[in-house]
This record gives structure tokens, sequence and C-alpha cells, in this order.
């Protein structure tokens, strides 16, 4: 409490302050006071002063001195200033009088020359003050580096300060420390002088100096650093106000984006928020710390508890949360008048800013992290189409255990956060997958998922949105951004249209040789279906074996055992032991295939030309001349890697007498010093080649790629073309002719009707003017290749809308037998004029697939036409064809000039014969030897024999294809009936191709060299210029681009492998083909029902992959083989390919397996098995 001293008063009332005190007798030196009547403070609790007084007066006094009196200073300043203003804008007035009444110019000019003088005397004091002050504003703006530095030096040596708070709260809050001997107080000293010449360069920069005294950070400064000096004069310390540093934390948030930390507004927010709340609950806090460990000065301090300041802090947080526990409480008058307030204000900043706070930390997003790499191991970055289902089918692929020991991990960056299913999948998959929230056309989000060291980025795309171009303009925009970014990263990006992937080309970056590849999901759809055209089935073959399976073991003898096995088969690629080098592709195909159990397709063949810079293409199945060379890349079909990796290890020397596989292994020969110098890591099926990706064709060299005389010995009579007559495009790999109208390629129904069309295929399509254009010259290329003669390519008749098919004919304009139809697919009526029943194959696309949002109607009106034209019946007696070697032809046409058909370039292809069951053969073009493609042939009299494949976009949908199978709906596409069988495709199946192509782009230009009929770089830098064929003359060099190989189905019922046909090994089969016709083998399209003797055996064929050498072969297989070109064909009257065109539809009727004698059948049998006993004991291989 408070007394009054008289000299032999008492201290108040208490008993205890009841002993006289002398001042004169102070035992404090540094203090002298004199007998007068005071009002002095005192408490016997203060541990330096036997006396019991407390100094806090004294402190607080210098405080309040400091800011009242420069307050009162600045007031003052402005006030004579404000007096002088006025006073001198009267003088000025007054001046101004006499100017207009004295007229007289000595008077007037006196004056002003004075007043001239007198404003120049203060400008130079102006401008230094000015930059002065503009030095001192730069100082602390954090403009520059050194007032960045100064700005955040002040902010840490004002939480140093506040921490010192903290230790000494633990302190009584007035004691008598040493200031030479306190390290603590020193620290404080330098702390506060420093904050005193800040507090100097800020009222120097100041423009207001009566706001700037009146800031809260000035008011900090006023109770805090005079004590301090105060503090070292009386050898005392008083705690008092110095937790008032802890509203510097206030400025937190400027502090961080000074530095560049935070960006965002949300960040920005946050940080406010919460620097704002912790700066209030410190700062009242330690001011209940205050009152409550001294007490009430008019209590005589009596009244005081011990408090830490963490108690009260919790005091304090209890109080603004209305919880108020009541353990601890304040008993001090000043501390409960102080909570009345704070709990009004405390209350409100509680309930508005805690809930604020924790909003914005929920909308923070949870995956928006960096992702750190870990040593060792690669990282690729998978954007684009983010969902569960594009997701769960890459993830599915990329990750199967068939690839060996994959080491890389998966960065999924998406700009909307997964759902729960999605999220669900990654949580299952975290060892090896992260997902990052982010925009891959934000700078920011790339350094976070650093792009700049992964190994390579993948772009999904989505394949069922409404607007193909806008999903590509998207994907496309993301390749600019990324390779703006990072311009050496590898990018594969998935495109939906054909047109925009020139496009690509434009960005400077894009280099296809670095490895960037575009996946362009509508030409290789386009081209599966095509050669399904050629080959039924091959669609399903070759979407298998990119496409990573595990075998699924079955016991039972049915067609899901055989077509499971072929599925297990996967491409893979690894380099051929040097014990192949100087041998021929046949020779080293045959060891791998019976020594090795795998399956050599295609190689990397490095030019020999200098001029080339050794450049690398790729060969499938070439002939004798090739011959490999050192480091050679062989294209395998195997059932996993670790198989593979036998035709790197084999030696000669080592594994010549080794007859188990399995037992060929690394040895210690020193042929592999090469490959270990030149390729460390060979060894891993999952290198990548960089040779030129999909653009390579292995048909670009007319040096490299000259006949094989071995093959046909009658090459020298190729067909005389005439030189004059542009009949290929510019490159040679394709049929060309002269752009057509439309007109001109329209058929009625009256025309079509009274033209028998046969051997044709028939494109349905459903699409209108809206519809987005599927890109059908991506159908029509494949069947047009120029590997194929004239006279064997099928002609192609569209049904569908014409509004569309005018769309989609300046792509079309410049490819021979096309023809128009326009109508439905849907009616009948239509697909009777194109005679259906007559044709090789109808495809069934449709345009309209992603404009419905329910998904099981995506497919719908494929799916009706297919019902439809099953359920059709023939007439037998309606278009009885004659049967011949030539085919039908109408009265009157002229077979010489097919231009001058009367239905527009249609030329009748060899024949489909009505009535029983009666056999065609055909002769292979070379002299002595019989090589049927086709068995037999027969009028389909109902439309369920009609060889038809269905474009899905809905994988459940193929349920319905097929109303007699016997597929569960949850059952995967691979395993469906239809698929099987190769009557359907869905574009799904393209996935697996993503990660084929990271890990080995040379597979990508592999299935496109099969499928797309060879594309070359000419021809696409062509097509994204002109987007059409440019036509060219017949040259040597394009006509060498013909001698490429191609797919086809061979027959084994009669001709030189009928006595394999029945009974024999699918081993010696491959081996005589490759051996005589430089024929390679890799699949067999067998009946459903061939294991089976029952009569009523169902026509359906599923595919059969790779067969082991042991596989026992049926009279009604076809032979899926890579066969060379025939030049002689040109000039024979039936073309071994023409006869493969129409094998089909003859070989799948049941009834042809029902005509083969029985005695031939046994007689075949027996010669068969002692010709195969025979061959295996003269067989040697070298």
């Amino acid at each position: 409490m408070l007394a009054v001293a008289d000299g032999n008063g008492s201290y108040g009332s208490s008993p205890r302050m009841t002993n006289n005190i002398n001042f004169n007798k102070n035992t404090d030196s540094s203090v002298s006071i004199s007998k007068m009547d005071l009002i002095i403070p005192f408490s016997p609790e203060v541990p330096c002063d036997n006396n019991g007084q407390r100094m806090w007066w004294a402190f607080l006094a210098s405080s309040m001195v400091t800011f009242f009196g420069g307050l009162f200073i600045i007031l003052l300043w402005r006030t004579l200033k404000y007096l002088w203003t006025v006073c001198c804008h009267c003088n000025i007035k007054n001046k101004e009088a006499q100017k207009v009444n004295n007229h007289m110019n000595s008077q007037a000019d006196g004056p002003t020359k004075n007043q001239n003088d007198k404003e120049e005397a203060p400008v130079s004091e102006v401008g230094w003050m000015t930059s002065v002050k503009d030095w001192a504003g730069v100082m602390i703006s954090a403009q520059t580096l050194t007032g960045r530095v100064l700005v955040v030096l002040v902010f840490a040596l004002s939480i140093g300060a506040l921490g010192i708070y903290f230790i000494d709260s633990s302190d009584p809050i007035e004691s008598c420390p040493n200031f030479y001997k306190d390290f603590t107080l020193q620290i404080d000293m330098a702390f506060n002088v420093f904050f005193l010449l800040y507090f100097g360069l800020r009222f120097i920069a100041a423009n207001d100096k009566l706001w700037f005294w009146l800031e809260v950070n000035s008011v900090v400064d006023f109770f805090t650093v005079p004590p301090v000096f105060v503090s070292v004069y009386l050898n005392r310390s008083w705690l008092g106000l110095r937790f008032l540093r802890a509203l510097r934390l206030i400025q937190f948030s400027e502090i961080l984006q000074f530095l560049n930390i935070l960006k965002t507004s949300n960040s920005i927010k946050l940080v406010n928020l919460c620097s704002i709340f912790i700066s209030t609950w410190l700062t009242a806090a330690g001011f209940i710390h205050l009152v409550e460990n001294s007490g009430d000065p008019w209590e005589n301090f009596q009244n005081s508890q011990q408090l830490s300041y963490w108690e009260c802090v919790y005091l304090l947080m209890v109080t603004m949360s209305t919880v108020g526990y009541g353990d601890v409480y304040a008993r001090t008058t000043l501390g409960r008048l102080f909570m009345v307030f704070f709990i009004l204000g405390g209350l409100a900043m509680f309930a508005s800013y805690v809930p604020e706070i924790i909003e914005l930390i929920g909308n923070r997003k949870k995956y928006g992290g960096s992702y750190s790499a870990v040593n060792g191991r690669k990282h690729i970055v998978v954007c684009g189409h983010i969902t569960l289902e594009s997701v769960s089918n890459f993830l599915k692929d990329f990750l199967h255990k068939d690839r060996d020991d994959v080491n890389v991990e998966i960065v999924f960056l998406h700009n909307i956060s997964p759902n729960l299913e999605l999220e669900a999948l990654f949580k299952r998959h975290f060892t090896q997958v992260e997902f990052y929230q982010g925009s891959v056309l934000n700078p920011h989000d790339l350094a976070r998922v650093k792009i700049e060291s992964a190994d390579a980025c993948l772009i999904l795309a989505n394949k069922y949105c409404a607007d193909p171009d806008a999903e590509d303009a998207s994907n496309i925009m993301r390749v600019i951004s990324i390779k703006n970014y990072h311009p050496k990263i590898r990018i594969i990006t998935q495109m939906l249209q054909y047109h925009n992937k020139a496009h690509l080309l434009n960005i400077p970056s894009w280099n296809w040789k670095e490895g960037d590849d575009a996946i362009c999901l509508a030409e290789l759809k386009a081209g599966f279906i095509a050669q399904s055209c050629l080959a039924q089935g091959l669609s399903t073959m070759l979407a298998n074996l990119f496409s990573m399976r595990s075998y699924i073991k079955i016991e039972e003898d049915t067609w899901q055992k055989y077509y499971l096995e072929g599925v297990a088969n996967e491409m893979y690629t690894e380099y051929l032991s040097s014990a192949f080098v100087g041998l021929s592709f046949p020779t080293v195909c045959e060891l791998c295939y019976v020594k090795l159990k795998l399956l050599l397709i295609a190689i990397e063949y490095k030019s020999e030309q200098r001029e080339s810079r050794s450049r690398k293409r790729i060969l499938i199945n070439p002939g004798n001349h090739v011959k490999m060379q050192e480091g050679t890349l062989g294209f395998f079909i195997a059932s996993d890697a670790k198989e593979v990796k036998r035709a790197f290890f084999y030696c000669k020397a080592c594994h010549d007498d080794i007859t188990d596989p399995k037992r060929i292994k690394k040895c210690g020969c020193k042929r592999m010093t090469y490959f270990e110098e030149e390729h460390p890591s060979t060894l891993s099926p999952k290198k990548k080649q960089r040779n030129g990706g999909m653009r390579n064709s292995p048909n670009c060299s007319p040096k490299m790629m000259r006949h094989d005389p071995l093959l046909i010995p009658g090459n020298e009579q190729i067909e005389n073309m005439d030189a004059s007559v542009k009949r290929y495009d510019s490159t040679g790999m394709f049929h060309w002719c002269p752009s057509k109208d439309i007109e001109k390629a329209i058929l009625t129904r009256s025309e079509a009707s009274m033209t028998v069309l046969s051997g044709h295929v028939v494109v349905c399509i459903f699409g209108d003017v809206t519809s987005a254009l599927v890109g059908l010259r991506n159908l029509v290329m494949p069947l047009r290749a120029s590997n194929f003669h004239y006279h064997e390519l099928k002609p192609i008749v569209f049904v569908g809308s014409l509004d569309y098919l005018r769309r989609e004919w300046e792509t079309l304009h410049n490819f021979p037998k096309v023809s128009i139809l326009p109508g439905t697919p849907l009616s009948r009526a239509d697909l009777r004029a194109v005679n259906i029943n007559l044709c090789d194959m109808c495809v069934i696309l449709s345009a309209n697939q992603n404009n419905i949002d329910d998904a099981s109607l995506q497919d719908k009106e494929c799916i009706l036409a297919t019902l439809n034209i099953k359920s059709m019946q023939f007439d037998d007696s309606i278009g009885v064809l004659q049967a011949n070697s030539q085919g039908f032809t109408p009265p009157g046409m002229d077979r010489s000039s097919p231009d001058n058909s009367p239905v527009h370039g249609l030329v009748r292809q060899a024949s489909i014969t009505t009535g029983s069951n009666i056999p065609i053969i055909t002769e292979l073009a070379k002299p002595g030897k019989l090589l049927p493609l086709v068995s037999f042939s027969q009028e389909k009299n109902s439309g369920n024999n009609i060889q038809m494949i269905t474009e899905l976009v809905n994988d459940s949908n193929v349920q319905f294809l097929d109303q007699d199978d016997d597929d569960d709906p949850d059952t995967e596409l691979y395993l469906t009936q239809p698929f099987a069988c190769g009557t359907a495709f869905a574009i799904s199946v393209l996935d697996s191709l993503m990660s084929a192509t990271y890990f080995n782009d040379n597979i990508l230009t592999l299935i496109r060299t099969l499928v797309t009929g060879g594309a070359t770089p000419e021809l696409e830098g062509l097509l994204a210029e002109e987007n059409a064929l440019r036509g060219g003359y017949s040259t040597p060099q394009t006509l060498a681009n013909r001698d490429r190989c191609r797919v086809a189905q061979l027959a084994l019922y009669d001709g030189p492998f009928a006595d394999l046909g029945d009974g024999g090994c699918y081993g010696d089969l491959f081996c005589k083909a490759l051996k005589t016709y430089n024929m390679l083998c890799f699949g067999i399209y067998r009946l459903r029902d061939a294991h089976l003797s029952t009569p009523g055996q169902c026509t359906k064929r599923y595919v059969i992959t790779n067969p082991p050498y042991e596989f026992e072969l049926v009279p009604t297989d076809l032979i899926f083989c890579l066969m060379q070109f025939d030049h002689n064909a040109g000039q024979s009257r039936v073309s071994l390919s023409h006869s493969s065109h129409s094998s089909h539809s003859s070989s799948k009727k049941c009834s042809s397996v029902h005509s083969i004698p029985a005695t031939n059948r046994q007689n075949r049998s027996s010669k068969a098995r002692e010709a195969r006993d025979k061959q295996k004991k003269e067989m040697v291989y070298r």
C-alpha cells in the first residue's frame, strides 16, 4: 500500500509496517532521498533491499517521461509550425496587396528579388533533409538487400529479447542484478541499444511524426528500451513491461514475405491470424504475470500470488475459450479488472480467429508438399487425365511383376485432389507412388515434383471426352509448359487425334531422337482394326503382346487354357550375344526358338553407311541378306524378362550342348567385354533405346532392304512399272491415286445392288455433322500399303451419314478403291446392297460414343448394328457367284482397266463360292510350291458367320455382343470371348502402351510399323504440311520401299504344310516355313471347339500367341505369319496375299472340318510324325 512519510510518521496501518524508516540511513547509496513528504511504494519482499523498497515507479516513469515528453515536443513543434505558417501566409497576403497598389516597376522588382533570395536559402537545407529521409526510408523498407537484412535482424532480435524475458520471468519481479556479472542483462542491453538506433532510423524516415509516435512498435520501444538504461543506472532490474516485445510477432508474415517464403494469399492470411492471436495471448499473459506477482499497490502488495509466466498463459487460454476451470485465477484487483476487459476482446478474437485459422488449415492442400528424391532411385511424373480407371490401368501394367525389378517411383500431379477410391489406390502402392496436387502449367508445381531430375514425364489423355481436339490441345499445352521449364525432359504423351500430332513438331525442344513420343490412340486403334481386316484376330494378339498379363493356369482342356498361355507372352528387347554375329536372321530366329525357347521377330539394325551416322532401323523378319552385327538389339516374344536374357547370355562354347534353356546363364567368356564397355546397362530389359522413337522406318534404305534372291528365284521378273505414272505416294509406302470428288465415289443403293461386291471391307460408321472425326485415313492407310499389289487391295465401302463422310473425305480422296454408300448401318437394305454376306470383314465404328453421359449407353449404336447383322439371313438363290479363280466380273466390265469400273474403281476380288464346300487352292509365287492361305469357301447364309470387328468404348459392354457366351459381366476385357476371338476391340487396351514405351521406346516403333503399314518421318511431315498424300513417280528408291514384311494367315488344310496340319507340331511348321519361305510364324487362329470331336462345332475362333514347339496342330488352324513381299504375285493369276484376304470366312465354316476324308487324315498324321522324327534327328544348330 501507499504510505505518507514525514520523518517520524508510520507507514500504513499494517502491523508489519509500523517501524519508522530513516531515509538518511538508506543502505542503497545510489538513491538519495531527503526528508520530505513523499508517496513511496513499499514492500518487504524485495530480495535486494533490506528496507523492502520497490523502485518500479522509476522504470515506469522513464517510459512515461519518454513517451509524453516526445509527444509534447512533437505537438509543440506542430503548433509553432502552424503559427509560423499562418503568420507567413498573412505577410504574403500583405505583400501581394502592396504589389497590386504599387504599379511602379522599381517597387515591384525589389520585393520580388528579396523574396527569391529568401526562398533560395532553405532549398539546400530541404534537399539535404530529404536525402537523409529517403536513405532512412530505404533502410527500413526492405527494398534493398541491406534493408531486408536490417528488417529481419530487428525482428530476430525482438524475438531474442522476448526469449530473455521468458528466462527472466522465473525470477522475482524486481531484483538487484550486477550488470557486469549478469550475462542476460548485458545481452538485453545490447539488443535495446540496437532497437534505439533502429528507432532513430524509423523516426527520420517517418512522414508523419505524430502517427509514428503513436504506432504499436513505437509504444513497445518506449516501454522496453528506457527501463534497461534505468536498470543499469540503479543496479536494479524490473521485469515490468518487457512482455510487450511479443507484439513484434504481428510482423511475422511481413518478414516471411520479405524472404519470399509466403506467396499465396491463404498462407499470408493464415500467418497473419496466427501471429495476431499468439502475440495478443502472450502479451496479455505477461500483464497478468506482472500484476499477480506484484500485487495491488494500494494493498501494500500483500495480495500478490506466485504464478509462473506459463501458468498465466494457461489462465488466459481457458479464459478466452470460456472454459474457466477455476484452478488458476486472478486475485489482485488490477488482474481482475484486466480480465473483465480481456474476456470481452479475447472471447471475440477467439470466436472469430480460431475458426478461421482452422478453416484455412483445413483448406490447405493435403497433397501440397514437395517430392524428395531418393538417391539411386529414378522417378517419373504422370499428369493429365488422372482418374481411378486411368491410374489403376497404368499402375497395373507399369508395376507388373513380369517387368522384373521396377526401381522407379511414380509421382502423380493433378490439380484436383483424389477421391476416396483413388486415395485408397495410392495408399496400396505407397512404397512406389506419391500424389501431389498442382498443375504442370504452374512452374512452381513443376519444381515441387522435381521435374528437372525426373526420368520422364507421362501425360495421360481422356479417351472418353466429348471434344477430342480440346483434350489434345490441353495435352499440347502441358507439353509446352513442361518443355519450357526443362527442355531436356523426356515426354511421352497420349494424343487422341492423328492430325493434332503435327502441333507437337512446332515445339522447338520436342525431340523424338531423345525419346519424346506421342502415342496417337486414333491412329493405333484404326491400325489395329485395319490389320484385323487382313488377318482377323491380329488386333487381339498385338494388344496382348504389349500388355503385361499374369499367367492364369487352367487344368481343364478348354480353349481358355491355350488362349491364356498365349496371353502371358509380352514383347521384350535384349541385345543378342556375340555368338550370333555373322549369322543370318532366319538362322538366329530358328536357333532362338528351338534352343532358347524365344521368338525373335525383329532386330534393330545399324546402317553400314558412314554418311548416315550409323542410323538404326528396325527390321521385321528381314531376309537372309541381313547378318547379325555386334551389339544387335533383338525384339522377342516371351513370358517374362528373365527368359529374354538367354539371348544375351548364350555362348556356343558353353551352352551348345545344353537342352534345358533355364540352364543358360551368364558364363565367364570374354565375349561379354564388348557389352560391359559399350552397353553397361544392357542386362536390364528396361533399358530405353533412344534411337529415333516411333518415327524410324525399317524400310527407308533401298540398299538395306533389297529383295532376297533366296526367297524367290524369279525376282528378276519384277513387274515393269511405268515411271511416268504416279501409283504410289511420294514415300513409296502407300498406293495413291489422283484426288477425286466425293460424288464420284458415292454409290446409290441400286448401283450397289446391281454390282455384286465380294472380298471387300464394309465399314459401318455412325456419325453426323457435329460428331468428332475418328480419322478414317488411319483405317484406310494399312489397307493401301504398297507391299500389296494393286489387284490385292480390298475394296472399301463406307456405309454411314454422307454429311459426316464429307468431312472425312479430304483425307481419303487419294486412296484407290474407296466407295461410299450413304445410309445407316442399322438399315438392312443398305447392308444387303453392299453384299455384307460376301465381305471379308465388316468394321463397326461410331463417332458419337463420347457424347453420352451414361457409360452403358455409349456403345448402343455399335451393339445394335452388330446384333442386327448377326440376325440377318441370306437367300442362297440371290447373288450366286460363278466360282473361278478370277472371281466374278459383271458383263461389259473391262477387267484390265479398273479405273473404268462403273462402280468407281472397285476391282472384283477372287471368289467367294456358293453351294457345297469347294476348296480354293492358291499358288505361292514360287515355282513348284503350293501354299494355300485359304482352305475353302462357301456362302454365308447367316449373319453370325460374317467376319466382324466392333469398336467399344466401355469394356463392360462387350457382354452384349455375344448372346451365347458365358462371360461374367465383371470379367476383364482380355478374358472375354469376343476379345479373345478378335471380334471386339476397345481403346482401353492401348493404355498399356504408355508404360511399354517408357521402358522401351522401340516397342512403340515396332507396333506402329506393324499396324500402320509403314509410316515414315517424311510422310508425317507431309501430312502435317498438306494434310493429304502427295503422289510420287515410281523410282527404284520408292519401289524398293515395297519390299517389306506384312502379316498374313496361312491355312493348313492343303499345300506344302498339309502334312503338318493334322497332328503335326507347331515347331516343325515354324522351322519349315522359316527355312523354305522366310515366313515367320508367331501364332495360331484356332476354332474355339477344335479340341472337341463333336459334330456341331462352333465357328468362332480364338487367338493363341507363340505356342510352344510341341503344340499339336489341327487342319482347321490358321497360322499368323510375317511373310516377305512377293514380286511375282503381280503377274500371277491369284496372289498369296489375295487368298489370305478371303480366307477367314471360308475356313471358319464347321462343315469344312467334316469334309476332310478320314483316310487321308490318318495317312497325313502318320506321315507327319515320321517326318518330324526324322527332322529332329538330322537337325544341327550352328
